[in-house]
């Protein structure tokens, strides 16, 4: 290996003169690791530049103002006052000097904490803090994550949200888990429940791009090559109708398009979708049939088919399947659950009526049913002011830089603003070019209360808050005071069960009391409840929806200009798609997976996590590594047209040939492999899904070659 040098390198990040422990081989930089005492952890400079800060294992614990230039890392300790007074004085003067719109808030899983979603928009996380004050630019993760699964195909196509569409796992024949790993589900709460379901003799069906864990447990496996997911549904549909397996009183009575679906799939033979999806066609007739068949049939799906050109419509297809087969709303299909959550006391945020937000004109259909800027045109508003400037951002619990495609574009961007604030609980990449930075608290350190499906209960604090940090919700409220319209907000957590649960009072002193939860009525199970009425608001049968009717052709898409059926288009970036470009990157790129030692690009700066993976990995099928001559745990460098990442090769037959699944998460202030293993920074941020504006993830190109 070398000689190897230890020395300690003074912090140039944290004032107090903590440091790191620095490891050399032969003169280069292969491991950092903080000295005891540190109040931040290791917050550290590799070689002159600050750009490069790498590890942050331990807490933020005092409010941080940036003295550097931004990407610097060079920071002071500030006070909560001088720290809050300095956000709202620069956004009451960028909305003197631009208008209101030109701040913009964004939002991520640190904002999860359900007494903090309950302030925002919806279960889209985005907060509804700057509202008040003018701006229309609430953003969150949804403009990447779980809106075209959660609202934008099941709104227009059952006129009900994804949330209300349960599968009914303990009673169904046979259960399709399509795009998803329940075992690493945040949280993974239907993965125990589909394994007691196997164990009583429940068929599962699991439909891949790679053998996951539900995918090796199941009773088959169907990979489908990355993003042709919407061509697999299509040549089943033709299948279910050309051999009339549909459930016909269904389709006659309560759906509208079905005659136009059936023109539309016949072009997908089951040789045909071979071709695109790599899924035998005997594997396509045999399966539809299965689905067909098993009377009744569940489906568990998420946020894996989300990330191709037609994402939106691939999972609308999937909802018409389950429907026109007989599995909807039916004991052991796909069940509308519209069992209603506790009433809480929400405050009214009043909606700037003023300009759309960034988005708007590109996304209508985002935009109308979310309310919330799609956050992807931010870089765009940041750099080139279109549609109109954006000059401040305050950003709360998200990794912006890990989370968004093209890194080096959202690097430029926060680079360029006005001022940038970040409210979490470690350093990131983001805070690294942030005018000041906030310490939030964990859930350990709150009091606040959680809902679960049939209970709901108190969450005591198991530890006082680390240093000086704040809960996310009172740091949202003391900056709405502070720009004059603190009223929306609790002022403590005393108040915020109050206000919560101020309709159920007696409801709030039985929590108290039972420290374990206190169980809710759960309203009997009634089926087929479009026939009831009793999903539509006036009453009548049918569904919520402009036709009344579960539609197959939508209205509301092709109002908003987009294709009424759910059509199927071919990844831009592929092997079909880009025949030129797929000779110099013969395979296709899925990121995002997740891994069960992390949450994006959480935990990645946690030594006891990090033992469970300390690498960014690709997945490589053996025939790929060999023809490259990689070996299992070479390091690799992985490339597309925009650019290249080294990671560490992983070889194994849980892929398949021809595919390349990269770990996403890397690339802020972690673990050092890790810090350099960022895989957006060769995604694509112009490669999108036309309706939600979501990003291609799971379909692009790329090459591998051993790094020498």
């Amino acid at each position: 290996m070398g000689n190897v040098e230890k020395r300690a390198a003074v912090c140039g990040v944290c004032p107090g003169g903590c440091g790191v422990k620095v490891t050399l081989e032969d003169g280069k930089l292969s491991d950092i690791q903080p000295l005891s005492g540190s109040p931040y952890g290791a917050i550290c400079l590799r070689g002159k530049h600050a750009s490069e800060v790498v590890y942050s294992p331990e807490r933020l614990t005092t409010p941080l103002i940036r003295e550097g230039e931004r990407g610097e890392g060079r920071f002071r300790q500030a006070s909560w006052d001088e720290a809050l007074d300095l956000i709202t004085s620069n956004f009451l003067r960028i909305r003197n000097e631009y208008g209101p719109e030109a701040v913009a808030s964004h939002s991520g899983r640190g904002a999860f904490e359900q007494s903090l979603l309950d302030f925002n928009a919806d279960e889209l996380v985005a907060s509804k803090l700057l509202w008040p004050f003018g701006s229309p630019n609430i953003a969150s993760v949804s403009s990447l994550c779980y809106a075209s699964f959660g609202v934008f195909a099941s709104l227009t196509t059952y006129g009900l949200r994804g949330k209300n569409l349960v599968p009914d796992l303990e009673n169904s024949n046979l259960i399709v888990v399509w795009g998803a790993n329940p075992a690493t589900d945040s949280p993974p709460f239907m993965f125990e429940r589909i394994l007691k379901a196997k164990r009583k003799g429940t068929r599962i069906v699991a439909i891949d791009h790679m053998r996951s864990d539900i995918a090796e447990r199941a009773d088959r496996w169907v990979p489908v090559r990355s993003g042709t997911d919407g061509a697999l549904v299509l040549g089943l549909l033709r299948v279910i109708i050309n051999e009339k397996l549909y459930d016909e009183e269904f389709v006659t009575k309560w759906t509208s398009g079905f005659e136009e679906l059936a023109d539309y799939v016949q072009s997908f033979t089951p040789q045909y979708v071979e071709t695109i999806t790599k899924v035998p066609a005997e594997t396509i007739v045999s399966l539809a049939r299965e689905i067909a068949t098993a009377k009744p049939a569940t489906i568990r799906t998420y946020t894996g088919l989300e990330y191709s050109n037609s994402g939106v419509q691939t999972i609308r297809a999937v909802y018409i399947l389950w429907a026109i087969t007989g599995n909807l709303d039916v004991p052991g299909g796909l069940y509308i659950n519209l069992a209603p959550p506790l009433s809480f006391d929400k405050p009214s945020f009043p909606r700037p009526e003023t300009k759309l937000p960034i988005g708007a004109e590109e996304y209508p259909l985002f935009y109308h049913l979310t309310g919330c800027a799609q956050f992807l045109e931010f870089p765009k508003a940041v750099l080139e002011g279109k549609p109109y400037p954006i000059k401040g951002l305050l950003n709360s619990g998200a990794s912006i830089l890990t989370s968004y495609p093209q890194t080096s574009l959202w690097e430029k961007a926060l680079r360029q603003l006005d001022f940038f604030a970040v409210i979490d609980r470690f350093m990131t990449r983001d805070a690294l070019f942030a005018d000041v930075v906030l310490p939030a608290t964990t859930y350990f350190e709150n009091t606040s209360y959680q809902c679960y499906p049939g209970y709901v209960r108190l969450r005591q604090p198991v530890i006082n808050p680390v240093g000086e940090a704040r809960n996310d919700l009172f740091i949202l409220a003391e900056i709405a005071r502070r720009l004059g319209y603190g009223e929306l907000y609790p002022k403590d957590e005393a108040e915020l069960l109050q206000r919560v649960f101020s309709r159920k009072p007696e409801l709030l002193e039985q929590l108290r009391a039972n420290p374990e939860g206190v169980a809710l009525p759960v309203p009997e199970r009634q089926y087929k409840k479009y026939e009831s009425g009793a999903l539509r608001p006036d009453g009548r049968p049918g569904f919520d929806t402009p036709s009344g009717r579960l539609e197959i052709t939508s209205k509301l898409l092709a109002d908003f200009g987009y294709p009424a059926l759910p059509e199927y288009t071919e990844p831009i970036e592929g092997p079909l798609g880009s025949p030129e470009l797929f000779k110099e990157f013969p395979l296709v790129l899925n990121t995002g997976t997740r891994i069960q030692s992390t949450f994006r690009s959480q935990h990645l700066n946690i030594p006891g996590l990090l033992k469970h993976q300390p690498y960014p990995e690709i997945l490589i099928h053996p025939s790929d590594a060999e023809q490259r001559d990689i070996n299992d745990g070479d390091k690799v460098i992985l490339s597309t047209k925009r650019g290249n990442v080294r990671f560490f090769a992983r070889v194994t037959e849980i892929v398949q040939s021809g595919e390349i699944e990269a770990n996403m998460g890397g690339g802020s202030l972690q673990a050092l492999e890790w810090s350099k293993g960022n895989a957006n920074i060769i995604t694509d941020i112009a490669n999108r899904d036309p309706i939600s504006g979501f990003p291609v993830f799971k379909a692009l190109l790329c090459q591998v070659r051993k790094d020498e």
